[in-house]
Formats: structure tokens, sequence, C-alpha cells
């Protein structure tokens, strides 16, 4: 009966509507009032017996017909335009708010919540040209309504119209509060983006420097910002700015190191990069900066040293990519098998120590041993054995 669930709220509302009518029948005479009562009481329980046969069809048109009896009660015409809206019957929906939004007896507040349900109605339906109008509208009458801009916002997203998004973004921050900078410097770095393909160099900058005022910390201005010097020419100051990403988010650093050593090369500092990647290996615990160094030191000092210098690194930081990288240096200067065996032992005894042995099929939970009951979502018997582990 999981309709139900659906419907459930919507009760909440139906009392107030027959309540409402019971305080206008009291306004224009005991007798009327309590006809009007007794028709919405009679009506409701109808409504609710389709229910409990599992008849919603016949339900939704006699709750329909209580909005119609009580035309006063706002709060159900509202509510029985979200039940449309959720049930995928948008036209229903759009025709109902539309009703409300012609009705001269709301006040500020109601008619705020009826063009909200009506902009709500036309994005359900993929009407972002009507949604835009209703909420541009309803943010120049209440600069208090911050669900039009966050819905402004969601409608230029979609349309990749990054001005308006940023507009209404700062709006939305001045409104309610809530910072919107790391959103405004994604929004600028579109820009830069779109100002980049298009050989606007002056433009990309500019958009990135706004990035940059929204987001100090802007991982992908930075990364902009050190491709387009790069494209530039400007060697060096691409190698600043990405060495600057790098330290402000260290996550990063394989997305942004091959822009990296490709303009260290160009500007020939190789010992100022093995300096830079020498400091990231102590921030960064993954293997990119270990290889990215090992290629250095393959570069200047041979393939026998830099298979000595990648083997001690994967004692602490075991890897699979450092496990290839250690086989083909192996292989490039004749090494000894029976040490580079011991060495790929050391490393794959330390990737089965610390991956999982088993999985939560409910959750994914990853756990070493196995538990009857999930330590995470706490269900049972969904923790299994994965594919690659044995007991032998």
């Amino acid at each position: 009966m999981e309709f139900l669930n659906e419907w459930f709220w919507f009760f909440l509302f139906l009392p107030l509507a027959a309540l409402t009518g019971w305080v206008v029948g009291r306004r224009g005479g005991q007798r009327h009032g309590d006809s009007q009562v007794s028709r919405l009481s009679s009506t409701y329980f109808r409504g609710l017996n389709y229910l409990l046969n599992e008849q919603p069809d016949k339900a939704i048109e006699l709750f329909l017909h209580i909005a119609e009896l009580d035309k006063e009660t706002f709060e159900t015409q509202v509510a029985l335009g979200h039940l449309f809206r959720r049930r995928g019957e948008v036209d229903r929906a759009i025709r109902l708010h539309q009703g409300l939004m012609q009705r001269s007896d709301l006040n500020d507040a109601q008619r705020v919540q009826a063009m909200l349900a009506l902009g709500e109605d036309y994005m359900r339906s993929g009407l972002l040209d009507r949604a835009e109008t209703v909420f541009t509208d309803l943010a120049q009458i209440d600069r208090r309504a911050p669900q039009a801009l966050r819905h402004l916002i969601g409608i230029y997203q979609a349309e990749r119209d990054w001005e308006k998004a940023i507009d209404n973004a700062s709006r939305y921050e001045e409104v309610t509060g809530e910072p919107m900078g790391k959103l405004i410097a994604q929004f600028e770095c579109e820009l830069a983006e779109r100002f980049r393909i298009g050989n606007d160099i002056e433009q990309a900058r500019a958009a990135i420097s706004r990035a940059y005022q929204a987001d100090a910390g802007s991982v992908r201005a930075g990364m902009l910002e050190g491709r387009i010097e790069s494209d530039a020419g400007n060697a060096e100051a691409a190698v600043r700015a990405l060495e600057r990403t790098a330290r402000n988010d260290p996550d990063y650093l394989p997305e942004l190191l091959p822009e990296l050593m490709l303009n260290y090369r160009k500007v020939g500092d190789l010992s100022g990069a093995r300096t830079f990647l020498s400091e990231m290996c102590e921030h960064y615990r993954g293997i990119a900066p270990v290889l990215a160094l090992t290629h250095l030191v393959e570069d200047q000092e041979g393939a026998p040293a830099a298979r000595a210098y990648l083997a001690r690194q994967l004692k602490d930081r075991p890897s699979v990519r450092g496990e290839a990288a250690l086989i083909d240096l192996t292989l490039a200067t004749e090494a000894d098998p029976v040490a580079t065996l011991g060495d790929l032992k050391h490393i794959t005894d330390q990737l089965l120590v610390r991956n999982p042995s088993y999985r939560c099929t409910k959750c994914g939970f990853g756990a070493r041993t196995h538990h009857w009951q999930c330590p995470s979502c706490k269900e049972w018997g969904t923790v299994k054995p994965l594919l690659n582990y044995a007991v032998v």
C-alpha cells in the first residue's frame, strides 16, 4: 500500500479545509455552516474510503471536489496542486495554480506562495522560459523569496547563461547570507573556459581573476590559469599558478601534474621540479608525485637510480601503478630478478592488507573481516567476500 504514503501528508490539510468551511459558515449563519461542514466531511470520508480500497483516481477527484466546495481555503488548493505535480499531472497543477494567481483576495504571502508553486510547475514540465519569467517577477516583487532565486540559478545553469547565474547567485547570498563564492567561482571558470576556447585571452584572465575574488582557493581557476598561461607561452606564470593550486589542494595533483611538468621542462627548471615534487610527496599520499619524480631521476641519473628510488618509496606507499613502473624499470636495467620479486612480494602484501576483503552489497561498506551485520547500514547477511578474495 505504498500509494498511501504519497497521500498521507495531504490528509493534514483536509481538516483545515473543513475547519475553514466551519468558520465561514459561522460567519454566514450557524445553519449554513453546519450544512457546509457536513458536505465537506461526507466528501472527505468518501475519499478516504476510496484510498483504503486502493482507488486513488476516484479519491483525487473527490479531494478536488473538496477544494471546489471550499475555494476560500488557499492551503488546500496549493496542496492539491503539489499533489498533482508529484503524480506527474503537471497540466492540472498548472491550471490550478494559475487559477489561484487570478484570485484578488490573496495577501502578499499567499501570492508569493502561488507564484512559486506555478514556477515549479513550469520547471517540472520543462517550460524553462515561463518558469524564468515567473521566478524573475517573484524576485522583483519580494526580494526575500530565496527559493525563486535558487530556481533561477538552476535555470541559468541549464541554459549555460553564466552571467545571469552569477548575478542571481550573488543576490541569493545577499538575501540569505549563505556563502555562494565557490559556486560563483565555478560559473566564472565556465566563462573563462568559453573565452579561452574563443581565443579571448584577456577576457579569460578577467574571469579567472573574478573567480579568485569569489573563492581564493579555487582549484579550477588555478588549473585554468596554468593552461591559459601555458598556451600563451608564459611557462613561468603557468608554473607559479599550478604550484599554488597544488599546495591549496594536493588531492588534485594527478590532474595538474602533466601540465606542470610540461612547463617545468619549458622553463628548464628540473631542479625546481624535483624540489616541488619532493615537497608534494610529504603532503600527498598517492603515487602521482613519486612516479613523476621517478621519471626525473631516470632522466638525470639513469634507470638504476630511478628503480632504486621507486622501490624504496613503494615500501611505504604500495600501488599497482607503482608496481607496473617498477617492473618496467627492472626490465630496462636487467636488475636482479630475485631482488625484484622480493620487492614485488612486499608491495603486494601491503596492498592485500590495506584493501578490503569483504563488501556490503547494501551500502558498499568495505571490511577486512567478515560481519554478519554490516557495521555501517546495520543490515544482516549483506557483507560478502569480494570476488578476488580467497582463503587457502
